[in-house]
């Protein structure tokens, strides 16, 4: 079983890297740094460079930065490890680090977040911030669940 919810966390964390740097290699060819263009009555593409955290908060923090991230992440991984037997545990984990490591990714690389997608009177944010946003709801409901009882699951399968 151990397996099956770390294998189920890697795809999640996969496919939220792998479509999140997609989406942000096609924002920084297709539009340029500044540019906003409307795409539904209330979202616009843009193409802002975030250095902050989420929504453009510690905008310039740098270790500070550096620091909340890591310690999120720390909770987050003690938490999935010392709590496997709670149901769907795999899916919020996958979308937090998933996430996390999108932006982590284009921290390294370019100093800055690429964030696009745009909200009326919302910050600009991007695929891995939605993930994480979500993410997070999940993990709330989640922590809210008993844990797994085997002879549930098992009756559950029976039906």
């Amino acid at each position: 079983m151990r397996a099956q919810v770390f294998a189920k966390a890697g795809l999640v964390l996969v496919f939220v890297v792998v479509l999140d740097q997609v989406t942000k290699v096609l924002v920084r060819h297709g539009i340029d740094v500044g540019e906003e263009d409307s795409v539904l009555p209330a979202i616009s593409l843009v193409h802002v460079r975030n250095t902050g955290v989420a929504f453009g908060a510690f905008a310039g923090g740098g270790i500070i930065v550096v620091a909340l991230v890591a310690a999120a992440l720390a909770a987050l991984l003690y938490y999935f490890f010392t709590h496997l037997d709670k149901p769907l545990v795999w899916l919020p984990t996958g979308m937090l680090l998933g996430g996390s490591i999108g932006n982590i990714i284009d921290r390294v690389r370019d100093g800055a977040v690429t964030d696009f997608v745009k909200l009326p009177a919302w910050p600009a944010f991007n695929v891995a911030d939605i993930s994480i946003t979500f993410g997070v709801l999940v993990l709330l409901w989640v922590i809210e669940q008993g844990p797994r009882d085997d002879a549930d699951a098992a009756d559950g399968q029976q039906r």
